[in-house]
């Protein structure tokens, strides 16, 4: 197998519409699992409100000109924000192997009732080529869906490739959506398993985005739903959806969880104080990530947090009370930066390309076999 050892970036840019994640890792060797594997930069650059703005819309009801202008467009950010931090960790062109994009997810069926799932992604990887000079990976989800998986989530390879310890482990992310990669210890006869959980962030930060006309697009440290208490109808409500008792392998998105769903149920709560229905729906993250749990065979000793919404610590606290007595703690701790571990993933994703190795990922979205996954554009 040839040798792919090299400097490649991953781009992310997630259900939370918050802006592009930029990872720069070194990955050597040429065996599934690379050595070294070390973060050399990150940069997260924040779309300016007037792109969210669109982008958010474009998502939600998009005509095909408007998706096509911001497929385009989103290329362009993809592309300038890569420029960027290479200028900022002093590496040029020729000195990245190749770049790893996730894209940003317009929609996302799962499959269902003997269906193929649907997923679809912005960014034109040839667009980023292009402005860049670096061969581009992307569209990784859509092989995956074709072998009959979810094509979500896909982060839990790099989890079992660079996370595994000596401990049963679950890595909980925190985005727009949650999901969780639970990991029996190194040696173990248990096989992984990983999963959406539900909503991540993208309920609160639509809620507090409509509660303060757009002024805060997040509960800043959790102030907010601190200062609340919980529906307990609604919040039973919410969890009566009948996605939480799907057993894995399973995924959602912002169809399910999403700024519609979350319109519908606001005019029924008009009456209740603002705080109240941040503390609700902040509550229902935490509950729908302790109900997970359930569908992990294997003990676990400790939970790592990432992602977004691992920054509100009031939506850690009430996870921690939820799962107590598991400690929970940060990926950081484990030697990755937490907000650069989705990112990383995907340049990871764009060295297994190069080597042409497929990715066993059943056990996470219940692909019918391994598969060498995304779609390559020559720099």
């Amino acid at each position: 197998m040839t040798d792919a050892s090299g400097i490649y970036v991953g781009l992310m840019s997630g259900t939370s519409l918050d802006g592009i994640d930029v990872a720069v890792v070194e990955l050597g060797g040429a065996a599934e699992c690379p050595d070294p594997a070390r973060l050399t930069a990150f940069k997260s650059l924040t779309y300016d409100r007037d792109f969210r703005d669109r982008l958010r819309a474009g998502l939600e009801s998009g005509d095909p000109a408007e998706l096509s202008d911001l497929n385009f467009e989103l290329g362009e950010r993809l592309a300038a924000a890569v420029v960027e931090t290479l200028i900022s960790a002093d590496l040029k062109a020729a000195d990245i192997a190749a770049i790893g994009s996730h894209g940003q997810t317009v929609w996302h069926r799962p499959p269902a009732d003997g269906r193929n799932g649907a997923t679809l992604q912005l960014g034109e990887a040839a667009v980023i080529a292009e402005r860049t000079g670096i061969p581009v990976i992307a569209d990784f989800r859509v092989r995956d869906v074709a072998a009959g998986g979810h094509g979500a989530p896909l982060t839990p390879y790099f989890d079992r490739l660079l996370l595994t310890g000596d401990e049963g482990r679950a890595i909980v992310n925190l985005g727009g959506m949650g999901n969780v990669t639970a990991l029996p210890p190194a040696g173990s006869a248990d096989q992984p398993v990983a999963f959406d959980t539900g909503p991540g962030v993208a309920l609160i930060d639509g809620a507090v985005r409509h509660l303060t006309g757009g002024h805060q697009a997040f509960d800043a440290d959790g102030r907010i739903a601190a200062t609340g208490r919980e529906l307990e109808p609604d919040l039973a409500q919410w969890l009566a959806d009948p996605f939480f008792d799907d057993p894995p392998p399973r995924s959602t998105g912002r169809e399910r969880f999403g700024d519609p769903a979350l319109a519908r149920w606001l005019t029924t709560v008009e009456s209740a104080a603002a705080e109240d229905i941040v503390a609700t729906l902040t509550e229902l993250t935490a509950a729908s990530v302790a109900d997970a749990f359930r569908w992990i065979p294997f003990g676990i000793d400790t939970v790592y947090l990432c992602g977004g919404g691992a920054r509100n610590p009031e939506l850690a606290r009430r996870i921690r009370a939820r799962l107590d007595p598991i400690g929970v703690r940060s990926v950081d701790e484990l030697g990755w930066d937490g907000d650069a571990r989705e990112a990383a993933a995907f340049a990871l994703f764009a060295r297994q390309h190069e080597l042409g190795i497929p990715l066993d990922l059943g056990w996470a979205t219940g692909a019918v076999g391994p598969r060498v996954l995304g779609k390559r554009v020559p720099a």
